[in-house]
C-alpha cells in the first residue's frame, strides 16, 4: 500500500497525507478552477514534468474525425497534425487505449485517449525515459482528468472550435454543431455514437439523445432543404422535442409537440422527417415512431438481420394523425442503426442511386470486427462516403445505438 493510501489499525486515524498522485491530481483541479482555457496547456506540462515527462501534446480531433490537431499553448509541444488512420496517436484514438512507442533516444512516447463519458475529445501524448505500471495507472487518470477540463471549459472558449476547423464552415453547419449533444456516449448497459457528414457544412440533419434513469431518448431529425432555412428548422424541431421529452409525455405526444412547434413557426409547406426512439435499458425493449424517416437496420452478430418496418406517420410539420408506436425486444449486443436519406439518395459516378442494399452490403462488410461503437460508427461513415464516390451533396448523417445487456 503506497504511501498516502495506508489506514490505521483500531483507535488509529487514517494517514491522509498527501501523496504523489494525489499532489499531481489536486494541482490539477485546484489550479483549474478558474484558469482561462488558454493556460490549460501549461498546467498539464507542469503536471507531466512531475512525473519527468516531456513534449506534452493535446490532440484534438477535427470536426470531420480525419485529423488530430495539436493544441497551442506556453507548455505543449507544437507538431504537425496526426491522421487518424496511420498514425500512433491515431491508434490510441481508434482504440480508446493507449499506445507506447520506443524512442530512439531509448525513451518511450505514450498516447493516451482523452474520454469524456464515452466521448472522444482527442489524445495526450508525453515522453518518459521508461514506463511502468505505476505511470500508466497515473498518466491514465491525468488523460481522463485532462478530458473532463477540455469539456468544461469548452463551453466558454473558441480556442478549440478553432483548433478543430480544417476547412471553412458554414454558418448552417455551426448552428447544427452547436445544438449537438456530444457525438458519442458511452455505459455498461447502452453505449451510443453518431457522426454527420458533410462535417464544414451540414445543414438540417441532426440528433439528440438523453439516458433518464433506466431509459434511453433518442431522436434524429432531416429538415427539408439546405442552408440557413434547414438548420433553423431542425433547431426549432430538437428543441421542440427535448422540451417534450422533459416534459415526461410519451412517443406520441413527442410527434404532436414536435409537429404544432414546425408547422407554426413555418407554415405547411415546411416539414422535418423524424424519428423518435426510446430504449429500456434494462429490459431491451425499443419503441420508436417513424415520421417519414428511412427505416433503421437491427444489426445483430455484426450484419444487418432487418430493417425495422413499422407504420409510419407525416413528417414532422404537416399535422398527422396520432401515430402507431412499432417495438421491437433487443439481444444484448444488438446495435441500430438510424440514418437519413441523405446516406442511400446520393449517385454514384455512373448516376445511379446508392440504395439501402448496398448500404445493408456495406455495414455488412464494414461491422465485422468487435470494436467499439464510436470507431464503428466513424468507419461506417468514412467507408460509406468512399463507397459514393468521396463527396456528399446532401447532409448524411448515421447515429448507432448498442443494447449491451441488463447487467
Amino acid at each position: 500500500m503506497t504511501h498516502g493510501e495506508a489506514r490505521g489499525g483500531e483507535g488509529t486515524a487514517a494517514d491522509r497525507s498527501e501523496g504523489l498522485g494525489e499532489r499531481l491530481l489536486g494541482t490539477l483541479l485546484d489550479g483549474g478552477h478558474e484558469l482561462p482555457p488558454y493556460r490549460l496547456g501549461a498546467l498539464v506540462a507542469r503536471q507531466v514534468a512531475a512525473l519527468d515527462g516531456r513534449e506534452a501534446t493535446i490532440l484534438l480531433q477535427d470536426y470531420g474525425q480525419t485529423w488530430l490537431v495539436p493544441l497551442p499553448g506556453e507548455g505543449l509541444a507544437a507538431g504537425e497534425p496526426h491522421p487518424i488512420d496511420g498514425s500512433d496517436a491515431g491508434r490510441a484514438f481508434r482504440d480508446t487505449q493507449p499506445v507506447e512507442v520506443p524512442q530512439a533516444d531509448g525513451g518511450v512516447r505514450v498516447h493516451l485517449p482523452l474520454l469524456d463519458g464515452g466521448d472522444q475529445v482527442g489524445v495526450m501524448a508525453v515522453t518518459l525515459d521508461a514506463v511502468d505500471d505505476d505511470d500508466r495507472r497515473l498518466l491514465r487518470r491525468l488523460a481522463a482528468l485532462v478530458a473532463d477540463m477540455l469539456v468544461t471549459k469548452h463551453a466558454y472558449t473558441d480556442l478549440f472550435f478553432r483548433v478543430r476547423r480544417r476547412e471553412p464552415m458554414s454558418v448552417a453547419a455551426e448552428i447544427q454543431w452547436s445544438l449537438l449533444p456530444p457525438l458519442a456516449m458511452s455505459t455498461p448497459r447502452v453505449g451510443l455514437a453518431g457522426i454527420l457528414e458533410p462535417a464544414y457544412d451540414v445543414a438540417g440533419d441532426s440528433f439528440d439523445y438523453a439516458l433518464n434513469g433506466d431509459e434511453l431518448h433518442v431522436a434524429m431529425v432531416d429538415a427539408m432543404g439546405h442552408g440557413l432555412d434547414a438548420a433553423t428548422m431542425a433547431t426549432v424541431a430538437i428543441g421542440a422535442y427535448r422540451h417534450a421529452r422533459r416534459s415526461d409525455v410519451g412517443l406520441a405526444g413527442i410527434y404532436a409537440f414536435m409537429d404544432r412547434a414546425v408547422a407554426e413557426q413555418f407554415g405547411p409547406d415546411h416539414f422535418v422527417t423524424a424519428q423518435m426512439m426510446r430504449l429500456d435499458t434494462v429490459t431491451g425493449r425499443l419503441q420508436w415512431v417513424n415520421a417519414g424517416h428511412p427505416a433503421p437496420l437491427l444489426i445483430r452478430g455484426h450484419r444487418v438481420v432487418r430493417r425495422l418496418l413499422g407504420p409510419t406517420t407525416l413528417p414532422v410539420g404537416f399535422g398527422g394523425h396520432e401515430p402507431l408506436i412499432s417495438e421491437v425486444a433487443l439481444a444484448p449486443g444488438d446495435r441500430v442503426m438510424c440514418f437519413t436519406d441523405g446516406l442511400v439518395e446520393e449517385r454514384d459516378a455512373r448516376g445511379e442511386e446508392f440504395g439501402e442494399e448496398r448500404l445493408i452490403a456495406l455495414v455488412d462488410g464494414l461491422e465485422r470486427t468487435p470494436r467499439e461503437i464510436r470507431s464503428v460508427a466513424r468507419s461506417l461513415s468514412h467507408g460509406l462516403k468512399r463507397a459514393r464516390g468521396g463527396s456528399t451533396s446532401d447532409d448524411a448523417t448515421l447515429l448507432l445505438v448498442e443494447w449491451r445487456g441488463p447487467g
